[in-house]
């Protein structure tokens, strides 16, 4: 079944995926008199938002997948941020503020050197 979900969520992240959404959309709202045409475009809503929303999972996923590459690779970075998406909301700002601070006092004592 993921296969073509994901096949869906490709297509119709894309410019004809989403032409072909919208003729659909618009043909069902004509439709629409009928009990049954605003059944049809309910659910058309409703599988279209479930495919963006696998399509958005993706994209995020290969992002996070990415930056923690690069974050492995530097040898400078701080690899405590790996896996932060995991994390829960209250984990994240935590250390995203503590982040904020280092780089805020490292921006100050570099200044200040120059």
């Amino acid at each position: 079944m993921e296969r073509p979900l994901y096949f869906l969520a490709e297509f119709f992240s894309k410019p004809p995926g989403f032409y072909v959404m919208l003729a659909a959309a618009l043909s069902c709202a004509l439709v629409a008199s009928s009990t049954v045409g605003t059944y049809i475009l309910s659910i058309s809503a409703i599988a279209l938002t479930g495919v963006v929303l696998i399509q958005n999972y993706r994209d995020t996923s290969a992002m996070q997948a990415k930056l923690n590459e690069i974050i492995v690779a530097l040898d400078a970075a701080r690899n405590e941020v790996v896996g932060l998406e995991h994390g829960s909301p209250e984990e994240i700002s935590a250390k995203l503020e503590a982040i904020e601070q280092r780089a805020a006092g490292a921006a100050k004592s570099r200044s200040g050197a120059a």
